[in-house]
């Protein structure tokens, strides 16, 4: 494994600047994969300082594109740094800075939504999850269009202690828009509190580090940028499955302006939609008028417990949707809703989400 050996100089040799490195290879930003360079490595290295300690440490760099990141990574003193990179654009120049620091850097040419990074490390760096965290870290400078989808599939990872997280409670530093980054950091009350603040904190700690303008990029976004440091939590503070929590938040930001109960409502069929909704308010103790923005985490977690008891009563709940609901209603009135499309596969009838519960 890379980074066996002592890091006697962790700094690298002279290289040519990443400006030079893209004119040398002709690279452009993608405006369709959402690149942005990062070119200024006073602000790279400030991203890095978020990660903590790094001297000895083992990384893993999401998409590092033209490699301004994954200098401040090195001189950091990373012993093990394994870069995933979708873009084979960038591979030679990455291949440059992998022989400047002999030994210590991994390149993997691959799409980090379906890269097995549990494969990627060795096992002996794990920590148990009541341990102090790995000296493992990933760190990246996410492209816009994959960083929600990507820190969605973290975050049901930690829930269930898959991919990066075998190891134990593994570390996350981030890029993402300023927007995205206030949402997933933002206070119950405030109005960026969102379906990703919720799921975020009920899983970490969550910190907004800071924020870079989008002029420090190339080419220029239209928008700032935030990062955000993430800790896993050695118990979450909501004590169901990842989809389930998931699924009651979605509902209740679904309607974000209106008192909490009409997403709650929405979780449940139109046959038994006020008896059920009244039920697990009431389990929940929450109070129906609040919004969801006004909603802590505890609020949360009552009505999480309270529909998992009902889900356990009517175990038809958790996989019924109300847009597909309107979806087949919408079918029906029109009369052209096929025989079989409450049929499975063996010619039983399936129940429709239209029937009583």
């Amino acid at each position: 494994m890379a980074g066996s050996g002592k890091l006697a100089n962790v700094r690298l040799p002279p290289l040519p600047t990443v400006g030079e490195l893209i004119k040398l290879y002709n690279l452009r930003a993608e405006k369709q994969l959402s690149q942005n360079f990062l070119l200024d490595l006073r602000l790279t290295d400030k991203i890095v300082r978020q990660a903590g300690r790094l001297k000895g440490a083992h990384v893993c760099e999401v998409g590092p594109g033209p490699g301004g990141l994954t200098r401040s990574i090195l001189n950091a003193g990373a012993a093990d740094l394994l870069l995933v990179e979708k873009d084979t654009r960038f591979i030679p120049g990455l291949k440059l800075l992998s022989e400047a620091a002999p030994g210590r850097v991994r390149i993997v040419h691959g799409d980090i939504l379906t890269y097995r990074m549990d494969r990627g490390f060795p096992a002996n760096i794990s920590k148990k999850w009541e341990e102090v965290p790995p000296n493992l870290h990933i760190i990246g400078n996410l492209p816009f269009n994959v960083a929600t989808p990507l820190i969605i599939k973290w975050l049901n990872n930690i829930a269930d202690r898959t991919g990066p997280f075998v190891f134990g409670r593994t570390q996350l530093t981030l890029t993402f828009q300023k927007e995205v980054a206030e949402r997933l950091t933002a206070s119950t009350g405030s109005k960026q509190r969102s379906r990703l603040s919720i799921m975020a904190q009920y899983l970490c700690t969550v910190h907004n580090c800071f924020t870079i303008p989008g002029r420090a990029f190339v080419p220029k976004p239209e928008v700032d940028v935030g990062v955000v440091h993430f800790t896993p939590l050695v118990q979450p503070q909501i004590q169901q499955p990842f989809q389930l929590v998931e699924k009651v938040v979605r509902n209740l930001f679904q309607f974000r302006r209106k008192h909490c109960y009409k997403g709650v409502e929405k979780l449940f069929p139109e046959a038994c939609r006020d008896e059920l909704t009244q039920e697990m308010m009431q389990k929940a103790d929450v109070d129906p008028t609040l919004r969801p923005t006004e909603l802590t985490i505890p609020h949360v977690r009552a009505l999480a417990d309270a529909y998992a008891h009902l889900c356990t009563r009517e175990p038809g709940l958790l996989s019924y949707e109300f847009r597909e609901e309107l979806r087949l209603k919408r079918l029906l009135r029109k009369g052209d809703t096929p025989v079989d499309a409450f049929m499975d596969t063996s010619g039983s009838t399936l129940q429709s989400p239209l029937q009583p519960c």
